[in-house]
């Protein structure tokens, strides 16, 4: 298959501000094209994907939408980036050198303007609902042709309503596992690898710092200085350090020499691709019960799944970090979710569209 991918329009590639999704995008890159399919990326100005046909367009970038309210309009700014890059796209697309569209942007925009492609668009949702705009784009687009919507977890896709759920696609994720490397030893620290906001929980990763005594290293762009301010001062005996938002290479470097990773969203995560990242290293993964990282840790194997919103019950299962074994967590990546075992779901599901 030849490939048109739409980045996301919040960031440029390479950048962290997309979180999860440039990840994403980047590992079905890397695989579709060792499995013989041909990729070109449209991404704002900016982007970085090494050995790839990447078109990068300028403009300005978008809100992303977990910042906004759920009733607020999805406001397409002055010289939108995804506009332009839509517009990329369909240029590319009419000269006859494409089969289909993959779209990862979570904005209307591309569900709402498909029917401009003169190839099938299909959309790979990034987050689950979190917002009436959306939501109506993407049921949508279901009714249209369930067959376009994949998702990550039956979490996600269950928070757009049962029909949505149960006709749309679910792919999961996946890693380049050779990527990370396996450390059998760790120190005492957790980590927290997220966005700095407050639907990442960085209140309760600071209350989980006080409460377990350890110290908590945080890998992720600051997003919202306010909650991380606001958090410090709730809990001034935790032990937080912000590293920052560091490329793979060195984000698995020091991700693997934590006792384990924890995962305090207040918000239906979709996947959770830090979950496998961190497993990947042998590093066990405590998460709330909400979501799609509740799907990826199998509780007491590779890690914990505790009672949302509850820090105690994360500082408890800290206590018995130590009997999860790092080896399993390796090898349950590997059996589940490598990025050839996704590249393989992503063919298949856009395989049937362009028969």
């Amino acid at each position: 298959m030849r490939l048109l991918l739409l980045s996301t329009p919040v960031g440029p590639i390479g950048s962290g501000i997309g979180g999860g999704v440039e990840l994403t995008l980047r590992t079905i890159a890397d695989g579709l094209v060792r499995r013989g399919h041909r990729i070109t990326v449209v991404a704002p100005r900016g982007s970085r994907l090494p050995g790839h046909d990447l078109v990068q367009v300028d403009g300005e970038l978008h809100v992303p939408s977990q910042t906004l309210d759920r009733s607020a309009p999805l406001v397409v700014p002055t010289n939108s980036v995804l506009v332009n890059m839509w517009n990329q796209i369909i240029e590319l697309a009419r000269r006859g050198d494409h089969d289909v569209v993959l779209n990862f942007a979570y904005d209307e925009l591309p569900f709402a303007r498909s029917t401009d492609c003169p190839i099938p668009v299909a959309h790979l949702v990034s987050m689950g609902s979190l917002s009436e705009a959306m939501d109506t784009a993407v049921r949508n687009a279901v009714s249209a042709d369930a067959r376009c919507v994949a998702m990550h977890s039956r979490a996600q896709a269950a928070t757009f309503g049962v029909e949505t759920s149960e006709r749309v696609t679910i792919v999961a994720s996946g890693i380049e596992v050779d990527a990370y490397d396996f450390i059998a030893n760790p120190d005492h620290d957790i980590a927290l690898v997220a966005r700095i906001s407050r639907e990442k929980g960085i209140d309760d990763a600071f209350a989980v710092s006080a409460l377990s005594g350890r110290r908590l290293l945080v890998f992720g762009v600051m997003e919202d200085e306010q909650a991380w301010r606001q958090a410090r001062e709730r809990h001034p005996t935790a032990d937080v350090v912000h590293v920052g938002f560091l490329p793979t290479f060195e984000l698995q470097r020091r991700l693997g020499r934590c006792a384990a990773l924890i995962m305090v969203h207040q918000w239906v995560e979709a996947f959770g691709n830090v979950a496998i990242e961190a497993l990947a290293c042998g590093v066990p993964v405590i998460t709330y019960d909400r979501g799609g990282p509740a799907e990826i840790v199998r509780h007491g194997i590779t890690g914990f799944v505790v009672p949302v919103d509850q820090p105690a019950a994360v500082a408890t299962a800290l206590d018995a970090i130590a009997t999860i074994d790092r080896c399993r967590c390796r090898d349950e990546v590997q059996e589940r979710f490598s990025a050839d075992a996704f590249a393989e779901r992503i063919e298949r599901w856009l395989g049937a569209l362009v028969k």
